[in-house]
């Protein structure tokens, strides 16, 4: 059994899509990045790559490679799900949390699950809890929205 922790964070910007995990939620401002910036996918992302003992998100998708330039998340997040697959493992939980003062997310988290699912992590192995900051820090002022993920993988 292996476990693995990620983190990841984006501005809120203008004149920009807001999508996490997956889902593309209603509101004013998008978060700013290289790819689509889905901070749900890359906390994911990361806590697998950690599993794996192979660094972070930006060894594996730069962001200053064209490639990765306004890509989905979901894309990437299924690349990672390959390499977890082909190193002999299999997810058995996911865990997260995104924390953001606006806009309210519970609605959003089974359109998050069932588009986390088509990167191949099955929706009943993924638990999504959203937060507020109560105010405080960059995400309290709603400058940015911020996520955390814990996996666990077992050896097949």
């Amino acid at each position: 059994m292996r476990t693995g922790f990620g983190y990841d964070s984006h501005r809120l910007i203008k004149r920009r899509k807001l999508i996490i995990g997956g889902a593309e939620i209603p509101f004013e401002k998008g978060l700013a990045g290289h790819s689509d910036a889905d901070v749900l996918c890359h906390a994911i992302i990361d806590s697998l790559i950690g599993a794996l003992g192979l660094g972070d998100i930006g060894k594996h998708f730069s962001d200053t490679e064209p490639a990765w330039k306004d890509a989905s998340s979901i894309a990437l997040l299924k690349n990672i799900i390959e390499m977890v697959n082909r190193d002999g493992f299999k997810v058995l939980w996911i865990d997260s949390t995104i924390i953001a003062e606006r806009p309210r997310l519970s609605p959003y988290i089974d359109s998050m699950k069932k588009a986390l699912s088509g990167a191949g992590i099955p929706p009943e192995l993924i638990n999504i809890k959203a937060k507020t900051n109560e105010g405080m820090g960059f995400t309290g002022r709603g400058e940015g929205i911020a996520a955390y993920a814990v996996c666990l993988l077992r050896k097949i």
